[in-house]
This record gives C-alpha cells, sequence and structure tokens, in this order.
C-alpha cells in the first residue's frame, strides 16, 4: 500500500485532473437557510446538509473550504457538526481550512 503523498499542491493536482475540475467547494453554513427538509435547523442539520451536498457533487470538486466561525458560532455542537463535515469529505479531496477571523457578522 502507497503512502499518501502529504503534499497539498500534489493531492489538489491529483484531484483536478481525476475530476477535470477547478471547483473548490466552500461550506459557510448558516442554519436558519437551510432548506425545509432539515426542520431543526441545528448543527446537527448542517452536518447531514453538508453530507448531503458532499455525497452529490464530490466527484465534482477538487478542494472544500469549510469556514470554520460559522461552525463555532453554533458552539461546540459547531465543532461536532465540523468535524462530522471533514469526515465526509471524499477521499482525495484536500481541505483548506477557512480559519481567518472577522471576515463574518
Amino acid at each position: 500500500m502507497a503512502i499518501p503523498n502529504p503534499n497539498f499542491f500534489d493531492r489538489l493536482g491529483k484531484a483536478q485532473k481525476r475530476n477535470k475540475s477547478l471547483l473548490c467547494l466552500g461550506l459557510d453554513p448558516e442554519p436558519s437557510k437551510l432548506p425545509d427538509i432539515f426542520k431543526k435547523r441545528n448543527a446537527a442539520d448542517v452536518a447531514r446538509f453538508n453530507k448531503a451536498i458532499l455525497e452529490s457533487c464530490g466527484d465534482l470538486i477538487c478542494a472544500v473550504k469549510p469556514n470554520w466561525a460559522f461552525y463555532e458560532a453554533m458552539g461546540i455542537d459547531g465543532l461536532k457538526a465540523l468535524e462530522k463535515t471533514l469526515e465526509a469529505v471524499p477521499s482525495g479531496i484536500p481541505i483548506i481550512a477557512d480559519a481567518k477571523r472577522g471576515d463574518i457578522g
């Protein structure tokens, strides 16, 4: 078994070639704006919504960029939603942590 290459740009390039895509999926969840099927509009619904998005477009993207501030705003449940979101990212798709501060609100 080959050890995955830890170089981000190598992984990004491989994902771009494999999926023939330059699309980076930004995940900046606003629970109040979730579709009506997610009735509770809480952090658990955010995780389920993100998983559905990733399952439906995982072969169309070359990277995922969750905005951590949106998850942190939901407290510990939001961080759990972020963890579940990261677990749902398809294998081989690099994750870009959008962890800058002061840009939402």
